[in-house]
């Protein structure tokens, strides 16, 4: 059995990720609208991976006799300037995320909920990888600044990006 400060940090972890869901997916948009297919894609398949995240942990609560409660999502932004702007936020929104999941690391290590601590392992690795693939694009971006032709060129290597399982 899963305890209530335990639970409540993990339904709150999944309003979070649900979050991240409705920000990439508002950023997919966006990108769409300057006709940025590719970079559109990136965020629509990033945008996949926060709702399996979301629902990784809403089975692991059910797995250990918990109750998930869902909980209103706030709108997210839903214009940026450039690109760059986009990643910049992306990047600092997975810093959040990472502080996020250690503090309920941190809890569950508190709590000696083993079980937990185990569990949000795999998402600490994940958001080592979340925030490492955001910040390079970013700088990326930074470099390219206002080259039209780079844009484009990175805009096609992103409409490559496949979906993962």
């Amino acid at each position: 059995m899963i305890g209530s400060e335990v639970e409540g940090a993990l339904n709150d972890q999944i309003r979070k990720e649900f979050y991240s869901f409705y920000l990439y997916l508002s950023m997919a948009a966006r990108f769409e609208s300057m006709n940025l297919k590719g970079f559109a894609r990136w965020m629509h398949v990033q945008a996949t991976e926060e709702t399996k995240h979301a629902m990784k942990i809403y089975g692991y609560v059910n797995d250990r006799g918990g109750r998930v409660v869902l909980q209103q999502i706030d709108a997210p932004p839903s214009n940026w300037k450039s690109a760059k702007e986009m990643f910049d936020q992306a990047y600092q929104h997975e810093q959040k995320v990472t502080e996020s999941i250690n503090k309920i690391v941190e809890l569950a290590r508190s709590k000696k909920d083993n079980a937990t601590e185990v569990f949000l392992q795999w998402f600490v690795s994940e958001q080592v990888e979340e925030e490492a693939s955001t910040n390079e694009i970013a700088q990326k971006l930074q470099l390219i600044g206002d080259n039209a032709s780079a844009l484009v060129m990175l805009d096609a290597e992103f409409g490559k990006r496949a979906t993962t399982s």
